[in-house]
């Protein structure tokens, strides 16, 4: 098995950057609603995936969360968009909160927030 490489902090790679491009355009070009959906979902991956670097369980909760309430608000209108987007975001301070207090959290700030994480890491990939 290849070991990878310790690289903790923000990242950006040419596919991440593709796919925030693609967002915005659609964010910008499509009708309101579903720029609303669009711009949530690549702006928390953003932030999940780039700036906090956190694990799959932790996105796929959100991202389950998110489109159900936003199914809902599409179809019926209930719950309005602010209490979709409030859910949302509030549920997005919270895992990333939980995140951050992970012995293996490596997103920005990791040195601050975790800094035995060389450690954690080389018992990992020994």
């Amino acid at each position: 098995m290849k070991q990878r490489p310790f690289s903790p902090g923000f990242r950006l790679s040419i596919l991440d950057s593709a796919i925030l491009v693609a967002g915005i355009g659609v964010a910008l070009f499509a009708p309101k609603d579903v720029a609303i959906v669009a711009g949530m979902a690549v702006g928390h991956f953003f932030f999940f995936c780039n700036v906090f670097r956190m694990s799959r369980k932790p996105e796929l909760i959100w991202a389950s969360v998110f489109v159900l309430l936003s199914a809902s608000t599409l179809r019926s209108g209930v719950p309005p968009w602010p209490v979709t987007m409030g859910t949302a975001i509030t549920l997005a301070i919270v895992l990333i909160a939980f995140e951050t207090r992970k012995s293996s959290y490596h997103g920005v700030g990791w040195r601050k927030l975790n800094p035995n994480l060389p450690e954690w890491w080389r018992s990992r990939n020994v």
